[in-house]
């Protein structure tokens, strides 16, 4: 597995590039199809007396899905070992999921004469929750801001291209990346969905329906 590592306001040192290539042992054992192991350390220094962090982003690429994982630490090499143990984490669950899997061909299944989800624990969301979002009715808790300094809100934006596939398949997807949500196109109905994980090891699942754009009525002036 080929280890490929940059450095974002940071430089990459031969210790760190070492070091990294030793843990990388552990990943390689536990996803042998892995092709590129991506590593990426950004250094991030800030002016209001808080401390100087480093955050370590894995990614695994190969044949099937991405994993990714990333920890953030005051020391790079702290951040390293953490990201390391958490995508180790995702390969086992993966993997586990897989020997299951095989051990008991049926596994989940859709029940079309009841619409049911079986032997996965999907809870999909009420209809009031759907309402509740789609009209910008959901409750928002309110957080203190625990900065005295006033700090713009960065947004982090991603674009992808949109993927098709059961709600099964969406959370493995979940599992391997390390989110709590995982967006997609539901095959069984042509939906955009989301699946995300709820208390415990339970999911939930959030459809749109595809329906017209409603007409916007233009203000008359009075």
């Amino acid at each position: 597995m080929e280890t490929k590592i940059v450095g974002v306001g940071v430089g990459v040192t031969d210790r760190f590039r070492s070091v990294a290539e030793e843990k990388s042992v552990r990943i390689d054992h536990l996803a042998p199809r892995a092709q590129r192991l991506d590593i990426k350390v950004t250094h991030r220094a800030y002016h209001n007396g808080r401390v100087a962090d480093d955050t370590v982003e894995l990614t695994v690429v190969g044949k099937g899905p991405v994993v990714r994982a990333e920890a953030t630490d005051g020391d790079k090499f702290a951040a390293l070992d953490m990201a390391v143990d958490k995508i180790c984490e995702q390969l086992r669950r993966a993997k586990g999921k897989r020997v299951d899997a095989r051990n008991h061909p049926r596994g989940p299944h859709f029940e079309k004469g009841s619409g049911a989800l079986e032997g996965i624990d999907v809870q999909p969301a009420s209809v009031d929750a759907i309402a509740a979002v789609s009209n910008g009715t959901a409750p928002v808790t309110a957080v203190e801001d625990v900065e005295e300094e006033y700090t713009p809100v960065v947004i982090r934006t991603k674009e992808f291209d949109p993927e098709w596939m059961t709600v099964e398949e969406a959370v493995d997807r979940m599992e391997l990346v390390g989110h709590d949500f995982f967006l997609f196109i539901d095959v069984r109905t042509d939906h955009p969905s989301v699946v995300y994980r709820r208390k415990g090891w339970d999911y939930g699942v959030i459809s749109l329906t595809t329906q017209a754009q409603p007409e916007v009525e233009e203000a008359v002036a009075s």
